[in-house]
């Protein structure tokens, strides 16, 4: 347990760069240097992170300590390579918290929102190409995107459409689908209510539940649930949270933290953070015996594969209601250009360095 904790809690502090970096490092010190598993062992368990819902690299971080350590390793090692990256995210939230509204911090911080938009963007781009695998996951996503603008819950959209697939699978009846979309995604949005720190926690606890895809399509998520149905968020604030989750190491899914601390202080920092990753923990203890019968599993590849293209169908429509709301002025707009150029045209810059350069233009605009 000791060799464990060391391991990732020292990893939770340097995975930086996404859960492909993260997958990376894992791969370069348990295969090839410290030989605790398998490469044959390691690829299993990718592929069995991709077929559950929850954060692939903290899941691979999981199985990695349960393939080592057991079940007790399993929840260490989760543990330690989520706690860094959830402490320095509530300590951005706390600073966030005191001086987003100080006059000259103000521009710096609208200068990193819409710097963040242009990976937003990118991550849309990949993310899409990986996902539309034939025309008619394509037609899958179209009509989630329609849905999704007229104001369908985005969760419900997901899940409408892994269920439907899942079901076309099992049946092979193609032919119902244009008779099949419409009654599985009707859904009248609920009233808002006031601010419940239990409401919050099982809010985060059904998302973690059923998050299929990259980190960021947790913002797709949130923005039905706590900005389009209770009020609590606003999409800059889901923007700021991306942006923290860009300058702090280990799971993207640590917003949770900085998104619950913005909504309920550190009670709900604690419950939204618990709620996010508790799932993936029940998740990895009760399937990790099963992986290679997982694997192949064609009715869930079929689910996962529409759940995919949806999930990012749902996040085209949230880019552009954070651009609305982020893109205010000429000032705004201009970084936002500036930040495109170089995240397209420069393929190796590290995000880091869009989000700082976001962040100075900002200050230097403000003066003109």
């Amino acid at each position: 347990m000791k060799e464990i904790s060391l391991y990732f809690l020292r990893l939770g502090f340097v995975a930086f760069g996404g859960p492909a970096a993260h997958v990376a490092m894992m791969q370069e010190d348990l295969v090839d240097e410290k030989k605790w598993l398998t490469t044959e062992e390691f690829l299993d368990y990718i592929g069995a992170t991709n077929l559950i819902p929850g954060p692939n690299s903290t899941e691979m971080t999981m199985h990695c300590g349960c393939h080592r350590g057991g079940a007790p390793g399993l929840f260490v090692a989760g543990i330690c390579f989520i706690f860094p990256a959830v402490l320095l995210t509530l300590a951005v939230a706390v600073f966030f918290e005191k001086f987003s509204e100080v006059t000259w911090v103000v521009p710096i911080i609208n200068g990193i929102k819409a710097a963040v938009l242009s990976f937003i963007v990118g991550a849309i781009i990949k993310l899409g190409k990986k996902a539309v695998k034939t025309k008619f996951l394509a037609a899958i996503g179209v009509a989630v995107i329609v849905a999704s603008f007229l104001g369908v819950n985005e969760i419900l959209c997901i899940l409408a459409a892994g269920i439907l697939m899942l079901l076309l699978h099992l049946t092979t009846i193609r032919s119902q689908l244009n008779s099949s979309i419409a009654p599985l995604l009707l859904f009248s949005a609920a009233a808002a209510i006031p601010y419940s720190k239990w409401k919050l926690f099982f809010i985060f606890l059904k998302v973690g539940a059923v998050l299929f895809g990259s980190g960021y399509v947790l913002f797709a998520y949130l923005d039905g649930e706590l900005i389009d149905q209770l009020g609590w968020l606003t999409h800059a604030d889901l923007v700021e949270a991306i942006a923290v989750g860009q300058v702090t190491p280990g799971p993207v899914l640590s917003t949770a933290t900085f998104i619950g601390y913005k909504v309920g202080g550190y009670s709900g920092a604690i419950l939204a953070t618990l709620g996010m990753f508790i799932p993936s923990f029940l998740y990895v203890w009760a399937l990790n015996p099963l992986i290679h019968k997982m694997k192949k599993s064609e009715p869930l590849k079929s689910f996962l594969e529409a759940v995919n293209v949806a999930a990012v169908a749902v996040m085209v429509v949230v880019s552009f209601k954070m651009a609305e709301s982020i893109v205010i002025d000429w000032k705004t707009g201009l970084i936002c250009t500036i930040s495109f150029l170089f995240y397209f045209n420069f393929k190796k810059l590290n995000t880091l360095w869009i989000i700082l350069g976001g962040a100075v233009l900002g200050g230097f605009l403000s003066f003109m």
